[in-house]
């Protein structure tokens, strides 16, 4: 095998002429290995901090580098979009989820609901470049033919084309959902019928395709979509009674505990300090709950939730290591980058308790509310039980963050990465400066010796990725992605923020917030709680100019007074006719 320092060396060249030279030789180019979970908070894994068991990521996080000020938009294809393009979402086609789009936003460019044909996909640039492709798991970028992950560049591919789906049978999730759309490569197909559940089947599944072509000296894109920790939370029962009593104690408790074990591991300031309420939002489903006002049964109740939620991200982690092991066990782990994050914060809402979903969840689930347990709890996240954790254990993923999926806020956006990369990563090291989901895309076109594409590829006018190589952080040469220089803009959902530097300029529109423009270091005060705009107002008057240019150039079309996202999905169903 060729020293990954040789290999590096190589990609300092012309991209197009390495690419042309390995097309004639041995291939010794990095294998690329993209994992992501769903709707996991910041505070969720051993290495971030949780108590949950989870020693295949936390083993990455040793082996490779960990990332403390990460970001990613706040729900689910908008990050997969940037993911996969480097192109910012309302560019792309997802300006907005198309499940929470408000009415104004549809019909409009750039809120065309899957990835748009404005972008070039990274499968797509790979396979063009001598890689093979796989994709196994949450898609959520199109579920019609011509948008689904064949489409877009993988060779092989078995994806889900909604947000998500029940993990043991074929069915919907929520009632915004008539079916669910699973296409093996180019054809729609059913589930099997044995056996199944979600993380194990995208797992086996993986394992299967890089092992279908692994001889043929052929370096390989594998990207990994588990369903895991999107609700429902399900998993085999024994993942879920290991921790059991493990939450009796309460959502205010499991969040202290996990901010004093992230300021033990050094990942965050000693002086860090919780949100006590949540206070900023109006709407009372995503305020803190107060642990001490539930009765015996409701706490029963919801610590088998959070019980749960731990072992569906425990299941995942060791379908993580099944690939990680057979990475080992064929001899190319050492040379394949692994890429692990999640899509975005933990997500509080509970669709159930809406009266316009309650019908459809008791015609769709054996067992939902607590009155179908009669007490015993034994079998939730079993087949036909339906269960998520609402706002009180979301708030303990998000630590040290405040709220949740959808704000602007730590908690929305700040979430896990962990590199490793043999031979050029330091293991153990950790980089706490902040970096955005679409510098990946460059950083894996670098590896590759593949050049960043646009303004024409292909024959057609695409927008060029504008995210920023991490190479020189992960050689080590610098800790810092983007400087005061590079600042970036965001918005999803009535939720904006510009990134620069250190600093973090934010608005939540009501019901999600005061509507204020607020400054926060994210730095020294990631839970957002020391407001900083009185103190430093020329800062905020040319970060709120950037946003306004940014606003412009993405061709945002701005949320209408009052909406809400939670409530916008019952709007949006009665829409499409699925409810």
């Amino acid at each position: 095998m060729v020293p990954l320092r040789n290999i590096l060396a190589v990609l300092g060249a012309s991209a197009l002429s390495t690419t042309a030279a390995l097309a004639d030789s041995e291939d010794t180019r990095p294998n690329v290995l993209i994992l992501i979970a769903d709707d996991m908070g910041f505070s969720d894994v051993g290495a971030f901090g949780s108590e949950i068991e989870t020693p295949s990521i936390d083993q990455l996080a040793d082996d490779g580098m960990l990332f403390t000020n990460f970001h990613v938009g706040a729900s689910c294809s908008p990050t997969r979009t940037m993911l996969i393009s480097g192109v910012d979402n309302h560019l792309a086609g997802l300006g907005n989820m198309l499940e929470i789009q408000a009415d104004n936003q549809f019909g409009k460019p750039g809120y065309e609901g899957h990835l748009n044909d404005k972008v070039v996909a990274l499968p797509r640039l790979l396979r063009d470049a001598g890689y093979h492709t796989y994709m196994t798991g949450k898609w959520h970028l199109g579920h019609e033919p011509g948008t689904i992950a064949y489409d877009r560049g993988f060779e092989k591919s078995f994806m889900l084309g909604e947000s998500g789906a029940d993990n043991w049978v074929e069915q919907p999730y929520a009632p915004f959902y008539t079916r669910v759309h699973y296409y093996e490569d180019d054809k729609l197909v059913s589930l099997p019928t044995d056996d199944y559940f979600s993380s194990d089947f995208y797992t086996q599944t993986m394992i299967d395709y890089i092992d279908s072509n692994l001889d043929d000296g052929k370096p390989f894109l594998a990207w990994v979509g588990y369903q895991a920790v999107h609700y429902p939370h399900q998993a085999p029962k024994e993942f879920i009674d290991k921790y059991e009593g493990v939450y009796d104690e309460g959502f205010e408790a499991l969040r202290v505990s996990r901010l004093e074990k992230q300021k033990e591991l050094g990942l965050i300031s000693p002086d860090v300090e919780l949100d006590p309420e949540f206070a900023k939002t109006s709407y009372e489903p995503w305020q803190m709950p107060d642990w001490e006002k539930l009765n015996d049964e409701e706490k029963a109740f919801n610590a088998r939730r959070m019980q749960t939620y731990a072992g569906m991200l425990d299941n995942m982690d060791v379908n993580i290591g099944r690939i990680l092991s057979y990475l080992d066990e064929k001899g190319i782990a050492d040379n394949t980058i692994v890429i692990f994050l999640a899509d975005n914060g933990p997500d509080p809402n509970q669709l159930p308790l809406s009266e316009a979903y309650r019908d459809w969840y008791k015609a769709h689930y054996d067992k939902v509310y607590i009155e179908d347990f009669d007490g015993d709890y034994s079998d939730m996240g079993q087949q036909g039980v339906y269960a998520d954790y609402g706002p009180g254990w979301a708030a303990a993923a998000a630590v040290p963050g405040s709220y949740f999926k959808t704000f602007s806020t730590e908690g929305g956006l700040r979430v896990p990465l962990i590199v490793k990369f043999p031979g050029v990563v330091e293991p153990g090291s950790q980089v706490d400066k902040f970096a955005f989901v679409r510098d990946i895309v460059p950083t894996l076109l670098e590896v590759a010796g593949v050049d960043v594409p646009g303004p024409v590829y292909d024959g057609r006018e695409i927008y060029t990725p504008d995210g920023i190589s991490m190479m020189p952080v992960l050689k080590g040469e610098t800790e810092t992605v983007r400087d005061d220089n590079n600042p970036v803009g965001y918005e999803l959902a009535g939720s904006s923020a510009v990134f620069q530097g250190k600093y973090k300029l934010m608005q939540n529109l009501a019901p999600k917030g005061t509507g204020e423009w607020e400054l926060f270091d994210i730095e020294a005060d990631p839970s957002e709680l020391h407001n900083l705009a009185d103190q430093m107002p020329e800062r905020v008057a040319a970060m709120q100019a950037y946003f306004e240019d940014y606003a412009k150039r993405v061709n945002l079309v701005p949320v209408p007074e009052g909406y809400n996202p939670l409530e916008q999905t019952v709007v949006n169903a009665k829409r499409s006719g699925a409810h």
